[in-house]
């Protein structure tokens, strides 16, 4: 491979099916939605930055390659999902050229699911935002609905397009990715040992960070996440669905609980307190408080000394 200080990365952007075939050396049967079948491809492509305008979903079946997302590298290993969507880049840097790697997905544009149900639904599957780290790695039997699916998908592209067409990929579309979802569930179940630990973590990291006497702003979630080398995406699923709560809301739980005990152990005034939390305004942590506990920061001291 190339070194740095000798070689461009090209850059390229997929705003369509037809830019990712010409890059791969396929044919373009419908201009919005593809099933792709990478071992056809007649085009090499390789130390290429690509910077997605589409959604996409890839089942790598043979060796692996190397994919980096953001600053994060990874192996892209024999049966495991990576999916894309509209505005990730994305690099493929691998040390061999290789032709034709045993790959197969899906890739559609957003003007194909617009006005279907699925456009409204799309963000709700949140692995889209994971980074590839975090990818899928899909049982065997897993792996024959995702195939399943996607000759489903085929089957409709081969039909004459009509009134139905649209509403038929979407249909399909959107039932892989609800087994996906599904998949996803059943991986976060038998890495419970690991995620508990990443719990533990974040609550441990939670009470240090709170445990300071002045906070210069309130944590968000991508602090959390970053510390715990997880996208904020999948870091929030995984306190989710192993705790039933967000980060966000832990975090906010945190910080009333670091307020109760401000308020009793110190005779710091409410603007003080409010400012010493991270707060800009402290008409903002009094509305938090109150929502939170049932009274003001001053009745909650009168009430409890």
């Amino acid at each position: 491979m190339q070194s740095n200080e000798n070689f461009k990365m090209e850059k390229i952007t997929l705003d369509s099916l037809k830019t990712y075939n010409d890059l791969y050396g396929l044919k373009t049967t419908h201009p919005l939605i593809g099933v792709l079948d990478i071992k056809y491809a007649t085009n090499i492509v390789n130390h290429i930055e690509m910077k997605y305008e589409v959604f996409a979903l890839y089942l790598k079946n043979g060796t692996q390659c190397s994919l980096k997302y953001g600053r994060k590298s990874y192996d892209y290993q024999e049966g495991t999902i990576v999916s894309f969507a509209p505005g990730q880049v994305v690099t493929l840097d691998d040390e061999k050229d290789e032709l034709g790697p045993d790959v197969i997905g899906l890739m559609f544009h957003p003007d194909l699911i617009y006005g279907t149900p699925l456009a409204s639904k799309i963000k709700e599957f949140e692995f889209f935002g994971y980074s590839q780290t975090e990818s899928l790695h899909l049982s065997n039997k897993e792996r024959d609905i995702f195939n399943f699916f996607l000759n489903l998908i085929r089957e409709e592209l081969e039909r004459p397009i009509d009134n139905h067409t649209a509403a038929v990929l979407s249909a399909h579309i959107q039932l892989l990715l609800e087994h996906l979802d599904r998949f996803y569930d059943r991986q976060f179940i038998t890495r419970h040992k690991v995620n508990s630990d990443i719990v533990s973590q974040f609550q441990q990291a939670l009470r240090d960070y709170f445990a300071k006497n002045e906070l210069i702003t309130i944590p968000n979630v991508g602090f959390f996440a970053e510390k715990a080398s997880l996208s904020t995406g999948y870091f929030s699923s995984l306190i989710k669905k192993e705790t039933g709560m967000t980060p966000k809301e832990l975090i906010s739980l945190q910080l009333i609980d670091e307020a109760k005990r401000r308020l009793v152990e110190t005779s710091k005034d409410i603007s003080s307190i409010a400012y010493s939390l991270g707060f800009d305004y402290p008409a903002h942590f009094s509305r938090l408080f109150k929502k939170a506990t049932g009274l003001t920061p001053t009745e909650y001291r009168i009430k409890v000394n």
